[in-house]
């Protein structure tokens, strides 16, 4: 699955790994029931919804998208530990080669699992990765019903206020 990614970025998006229609379509978030990209919108991140076949549109915006894992799979937890560690050591090397101002894991679980931080929660972190600030969004599958739409959109807009600053 190729990276949507340049140099300098605002906010460098990280997902688990791509699902099986993101592998078959090329397009990060492609599922119909994922809220990535409603999210970023109603965020105000992008000023339209973009559809997943619109993703380089967002770099831009100072956006680009990237996985902590590079594996497809039906659902995350067919990923194993190691793949989650081998996945943070590569996407601390390639923050750190793009230089974006803000890395986002969209996901706690996995942020926990690649980088060995037990007791993370979604919002701003105190380490960086790769030299830059990190933040944990929610998961936007629609499989996390612990989050709705706005709470989504509300926690995205956080960050694109930090990322602003």
């Amino acid at each position: 699955m190729p990276d949507v990614v340049a140099d300098g970025l605002r906010v460098l998006f990280c997902g688990i790994n791509p699902g099986l229609m993101t592998a078959a379509t090329g397009h990060h978030f492609a599922r119909p029931g994922n809220r990535f990209w409603p999210a970023l919108h109603r965020s105000g991140f992008t000023p339209r919804l973009l559809l997943p076949s619109e993703q380089q549109e967002l770099l831009s915006y100072g956006l680009g998208i990237t996985n902590v894992v590079a594996r497809a799979t039906a659902r995350a937890d067919e990923l194993s530990a190691e793949e989650y560690r081998e996945g943070g050591r590569l996407l601390t090397l390639k923050v750190a080669r793009l230089r974006p101002k803000w890395l986002a894991v969209v996901g706690v679980t996995a942020y926990r699992a690649a980088f060995d931080d037990r007791r993370a929660v979604v919002g701003p972190q105190a380490r960086t990765v790769g030299g830059a600030r990190v933040w944990v969004l929610p998961n936007p599958s629609g499989l996390n019903a612990h989050w709705t739409p706005a709470a989504l959109a509300e926690e995205f807009g956080r960050l694109r206020e930090a990322a602003a600053e």
